[in-house]
C-alpha cells in the first residue's frame, strides 16, 4: 500500500507538525514501507500459535487501602493550627494557577 501526499499532509495536520515537501515525500515512503512490512506479517501462518496475554507472569503487588497512622485522628484543628497560613479552617497555600 502506498501513502499519497494528501494522506501524509492529513497525518501531519493531526500530529500538529509542519513538514516541507522533501519531508512529506520521505515520510510517505517511510509509512509505505511500514505498511508493506505489516502486510508481510499478516501473511505469517499463526494457526498453531498460542495467543499471548501479556508476555509475563508477573503480577502487581498492592497493599490494602487502610489508615496507617491513627494518631492523627481527631487532630485536624491542631494540624491546621501548625500551618503557617490558614483561612476559614483550611490551610492556605499559594495558588498554582493564576
Amino acid at each position: 500500500m502506498s501513502i499519497d501526499k494528501k494522506t501524509v499532509e492529513r497525518i501531519a495536520h493531526l500530529a500538529r507538525i509542519e513538514l516541507d515537501d522533501i519531508e512529506k515525500d520521505k515520510l510517505g515512503k517511510d509509512l509505505s514501507a511500514i505498511l508493506k512490512f505489516v502486510g508481510k506479517l499478516n501473511e505469517v501462518d499463526t494457526k498453531n500459535v498460542e495467543p499471548m496475554t501479556g508476555g509475563t507472569a508477573l503480577e502487581n503487588v498492592l497493599r490494602d487501602d487502610k489508615q496507617i497512622d491513627k494518631d492523627l485522628q481527631g487532630k485536624s484543628a491542631e494540624l491546621i493550627g501548625a500551618a503557617p497560613e490558614k483561612k476559614d479552617g483550611w490551610v492556605k497555600v499559594k495558588a498554582v494557577f493564576e
